[in-house]
């Protein structure tokens, strides 16, 4: 896995704190540091999209960060836990797996002059 994968991840990861952020706010520490989750996490993620292609930079992003905050959300807000949302989470992984899958096989093709 490349690094700019692991900065995708860490993007999404922080997109789940300020998503949270921004429903669960209520002072200026908490509102301050949502403001600098954002900043962090769409710094990482455009930087990503300037070297992996920019559709699958920006699915896999929101893919993840809307899993991790309806899991979040189950996990510590009290949100019901349904096994429909779990279901359709793991779809959604499956898509965000998939890809990376797929973009990781054609930037190796392209790197051996294979590819367009």
């Amino acid at each position: 896995m490349s690094k700019y994968w692991i900065q995708l991840f860490v993007a999404a990861f922080f997109e789940v704190f300020w998503v949270i952020g921004l429903a669960h706010a209520n002072g200026f520490w908490t509102w301050t540091a949502t403001v600098i989750l954002i900043i962090v996490s769409n710094y990482l993620m455009i930087t990503v999209a300037q070297v992996l292609p920019a559709g699958t930079v920006y699915a896999v992003f929101v893919g993840l960060g809307a899993g991790g905050t309806v899991l979040a959300e189950i996990l510590f807000f009290g949100e019901p836990f349904k096994w429909a949302k779990i279901f359709l989470i793991a779809v959604l992984l499956l898509g965000v797996i998939g890809l990376k899958f797929i973009t990781d096989h054609e930037d190796d093709e392209v790197a051996e002059g294979g590819g367009t």
